[in-house]
């Protein structure tokens, strides 16, 4: 598979032709690139004005700032069961920011806060009823 020239090709090519001597077709002869790639790569720099290629930045991109997340730290400091519903119609509401609810739960796990709640109460003395009616042995 092919790779893309490095940035230090890009940013001599781009240099050679900013001194104006020699078109970008000649210029791409001299450094044996393609005439469409001299072209690709001076009209990327005319738009974002960067010499250097835009690095790809992999996996789920944020939908929230670094300030939603100490508002949602916040909140679930001072409210730990806070549902995700909750949490979505908070940051709606407060924060302006709308996420669905598993972008949430993963925003929430990406900050490292626990969805699952612990149980403080005991559970119930009440057996509960078997299917069909038929005693269990719990009951004896």
């Amino acid at each position: 598979m092919a790779k893309p020239y490095g940035d230090d090709l890009r940013r001599k090519f781009l240099s050679a032709y900013d001194k104006g001597d020699l078109s970008l077709e000649r210029l791409a002869v001299f450094f044996h690139v393609s005439a469409g790639w001299a072209k690709k790569i001076s009209a990327a720099r005319t738009r974002t004005g960067q010499c250097e290629r835009p690095r790809h930045k992999p996996g789920r991109k944020a939908h929230a700032g670094p300030e939603t997340h100490s508002q949602i730290r916040f909140w679930i400091g001072a409210q730990p069961d806070l549902t995700l519903v909750e949490i979505q119609a908070r940051l709606h509401r407060e924060a302006e920011v709308t996420l669905s609810v598993p972008q949430i739960w993963h925003l929430l796990k990406k900050l490292g806060l626990r969805l699952k709640k612990s149980r403080s109460t005991p559970p119930s003395a009440t057996p509960k009823p078997t299917k069909y009616g038929a005693k269990s042995l719990s009951q004896r």
